[in-house]
């Protein structure tokens, strides 16, 4: 069994730590890992991506087109972006908060909230989208999306780690003072 994960978002949403958390859970469990990141313009707030690729099936660190099991979305026209990698009958895991991007504050195209939600939800069979500003509000912090996120993955069952595999991930890469706040935002639902 292998898992082609898809991570998506903008600079600063913490996509790059949740693929470290989901290739640190799974090597823990003495799966093969791949990864490959591509962070460009990220600290300008630009598109981040990552493939991982878990188990014995990835020879390549980055999944082909219509190849991923699975994509986490940090942001909903993201999601969109990448949806052309999902498999037929694959999960997105989607947060509902858009972050508008420069051109569209700046007379460049609008940025359709609802109607790229209303795509996601034509195009995917599977989609679990995640209530951003909720979180936020009973986590206290918008900081831990990207984990929030990784929790909903977990429970939609598309992937084939645990709850458990993640919060030992958290433990090891996560510095301890948001630990507590890593794991409430895990088990949030």
């Amino acid at each position: 069994m292998s898992d082609n994960i898809v991570l998506c978002g903008v600079g600063g949403q913490g996509t790059i730590l949740a693929s470290k958390l989901l290739a640190a859970s799974a090597m823990d469990r003495g799966l093969s890992v791949k990864t490959a990141e591509t962070i460009g313009m990220s600290q300008r707030g630009g598109s981040v991506f990552s493939h991982v690729r878990i188990g014995d099936g990835a020879t390549s660190p980055l999944i082909g087109r219509g190849r991923a099991d699975l994509i986490i979305a940090f942001e909903p026209a993201e999601a969109a972006r990448q949806l052309a990698f999902l498999r037929p009958g694959g999960t997105v895991i989607v947060s509902n908060r858009a972050i508008v991007p420069a051109s569209a504050l700046v007379g460049g195209p609008t940025y359709e909230l609802e109607a790229i939600m209303a795509y996601l939800r034509e195009q995917v069979e599977h989609l679990v989208v995640v209530d951003a500003e909720a979180a936020e509000r009973e986590l206290g912090s918008a900081k831990c999306l990207n984990v929030v996120l990784l929790g909903a993955a977990v429970r939609s069952g598309a992937l084939q780690l645990t709850s458990e595999d993640v919060a030992h991930a958290i433990k090891k890469l996560v510095p301890e003072r948001f630990q507590e706040l890593n794991a409430r935002a895990l088990a949030w639902a």
